[in-house]
């Protein structure tokens, strides 16, 4: 769940309710920011975990390919040379990966895939995190009949398998990267309302929120104010892990014709269309294989690492 709630403020005149028999003061009425101690602490815990370094570094690499990788990449992604010899030719010399079967770059490919991986990694979970964490404030803090409906809502789409969900979305949008994004987006979207959901119910019964209820405080500003601050390291966490599953999400749909359309290069459909080669020509599919082994395995170390740096029973 999230962090606990931080040391209180000190108490103020009009802030103390009067107890006992000599109306000694005790209960503060709101919760003190998150001070600039913590969230040193939380980068000196991030920066000492290995896990999150190696991750971290693993991330900012793939980001970097994907960013810079189609001004780097040496030739076009979609160049097809049909002569024998270029065809499915070994990793050396010209070809530092080799190619496919239409003589394409296996390198250059993989440089323009690493964008379109990453875009549905970050966008279709970008979308889950805000759709998500709102849907899950209102069924949270509100309760009653719109929880109901909220919570029916996410049980029918978790009644699906991830893969099959995103199949039968591609299936109505149809095969464009947009439509890829969307649908990752609404397989992710039902594990951050539960997560927001359950962060809020442990929360929303703390002192600082009863008190900010009598205080007059609106409702909206109660929950994006005082609540969502004090549950949004879970949140963190659970998106960083996410990208992973996304990236292979993605992955499988392309795999099936249903991601990224050739011949846009994304690394899913050129594992795709390398498989056929494996045993004599492994190379198209292995080296998409692995940068999607590697990249996932990034967001798991760094998911795991922030995990621990922003958990508040860690004591430096």
């Amino acid at each position: 769940m999230g962090p606990e709630v931080g040391k209180l403020k000190p108490i103020m005149s009009s802030q103390v309710i009067q107890t006992g028999p000599n109306k000694a003061p005790n209960i503060p009425l709101l919760p003190e920011r998150r001070s600039q101690s913590y969230w040193q602490g939380m980068l000196k815990r991030t920066f000492h975990s290995l896990q999150a370094v190696i991750g971290g570094l693993i991330v900012l690499f793939f980001a970097l390919v994907a960013v810079f990788g189609p001004t780097l990449a040496p030739k076009s992604p979609t160049a097809m040379n049909m002569k024998a010899n270029q065809r499915l030719a070994p990793p050396g010399g010209e070809f530092l990966l080799g190619t496919d079967d239409f003589g394409r770059d296996i390198f250059s490919r993989i440089l323009h895939g690493a964008g379109a991986s990453f875009q549905v990694g970050i966008f279709s979970v970008g979308i889950a995190l805000i759709i998500g964490t709102i849907l899950g404030l209102l069924a949270g803090y509100q309760g009653g009949k719109l929880d109901g409906i909220i919570m029916s809502l996410m049980d029918i789409l978790f009644a699906f398998p991830a893969v099959l969900l995103a199949i039968a979305i591609m299936a109505v949008l149809g095969p464009t990267l947009n439509n890829v994004i969307l649908a990752i987006g609404i397989v992710n979207l039902p594990a951050f309302v539960r997560l927001t959901r359950g962060s809020v119910l442990s929360v929303k019964n703390l002192l600082y929120i009863e008190a900010a209820h009598g205080l007059g405080v609106p409702g909206p500003l109660i929950a994006f104010r005082h609540i969502l601050p004090n549950i949004i390291s879970p949140l963190i966490v659970q998106a960083s892990l996410t990208v992973a599953a996304a990236i292979l999400t993605e992955a499988s749909l392309s795999y099936l014709g249903l991601g990224n359309p050739p011949p846009a290069p994304s690394w899913g459909n050129m594992l795709s269309s390398g498989y056929g080669f494996m045993q004599t020509s492994p190379w198209p599919a292995v080296f998409p294989g692995l940068a999607i082994m590697i990249a996932v395995l990034g967001f798991n170390l760094l998911g795991d690492g922030l995990r621990d740096a922003l958990d508040p029973t860690i004591k430096d």
